[in-house]
């Protein structure tokens, strides 16, 4: 029987049960504060990041893995049993972190099958949550690899902003087309597509925000749709109340804040809305 591992990197939005549960492992991030350098997975705790950013003097900074702290990874997983390896990241347009997994698998020596999941936060977890599923059934490679990339088609990744100041500082703001970076105080939801953040809705104010539920309502009726994923920077008001406008849907809905390595380059009061469908 097969046994093949999953790997991901701390840019996802997941329970730490699922990840035990699942058997995943998490490569973290890290992220520089005023020169001191975090590990994303030391920043998991609710509010502990936005608190340091509140409070930094300057925008922090994320940065990818170490080459050699993938490499230590699959060959361990190697060394215990793994016959493949699946190693599943966030957008190679985002962050380093792919280039960094492939170097690390040449560095190790051993066989990897990276993914880009073209995604972040919820809309990687549910790929990399469904390959571990399947590969917990004892799935082969060839099968966890279609299954992620079915999911990934069937997946789509709704961003809100209510500044883009964290955007243009932290160089992303190249990835929004069609943003006027001199508006910094509107508020914008994009959507990623194709590796790039397109612009949907602009505005100011709340009316903004609104005025896309509206639209995303209609963009789903009648769909069938397998789970949503609600990801938060700041309070849960505006999440929780996407959440109980969308059970109508009757599908699973997890609302959970975002990590760090999103966070700084959403800044405070950004949403994601994710969706995988049947």
């Amino acid at each position: 029987m097969a046994n093949v591992k999953i790997v991901t990197d701390s840019s996802l939005t997941i329970k730490p049960e699922l990840i035990k549960e699942l058997d995943i492992t998490v490569v973290p991030l890290s992220v520089m504060v005023d020169g001191v350098l975090y590990s994303d997975s030391d920043l998991k705790e609710e509010g502990k990041f936005l608190n340091l950013m509140r409070n930094s003097k300057n925008l922090p900074k994320t940065s990818q893995p170490p080459v050699g702290v993938f490499a230590e990874v699959y060959e361990r997983l190697y060394q215990e049993g793994a016959t493949d390896i699946v190693s599943i990241h966030l957008s190679h347009t985002l962050s380093g972190t792919i280039e960094a997994a492939r170097q690390g698998a040449n560095l190790a020596g051993v066989e990897v099958t990276v993914i880009d999941s073209t995604f972040t936060d919820q809309c990687q977890k549910f790929q990399v949550v469904e390959a571990a599923k399947l590969a917990r059934t004892g799935a082969d490679l060839s099968a966890v690899v279609e299954r992620v990339n079915e999911v990934r088609e069937k997946s789509e990744l709704f961003m809100g902003v209510s500044t883009l100041e964290n955007l243009v500082k932290g160089g992303r703001i190249g990835r929004v087309t069609g943003v006027l970076t001199s508006l910094l105080n509107i508020r914008v939801v994009v959507e990623m597509k194709d590796h790039e953040l397109v612009p949907i809705v602009k505005g100011r104010g709340a009316k903004a925000f609104n005025k896309w539920f509206d639209q995303f309502m209609e963009h789903v009726k009648g769909r069938k749709i397998a789970e949503i994923g609600i990801s938060y920077c700041g309070t849960a008001d505006l999440a929780n109340t996407f959440k109980e406008k969308l059970k109508v849907l009757g599908a699973p809905i997890s609302v959970l804040e975002t990590g760090s390595i999103i966070q700084t380059h959403t800044g405070e009061n950004a949403f994601a809305v994710m969706v995988r469908y049947e």
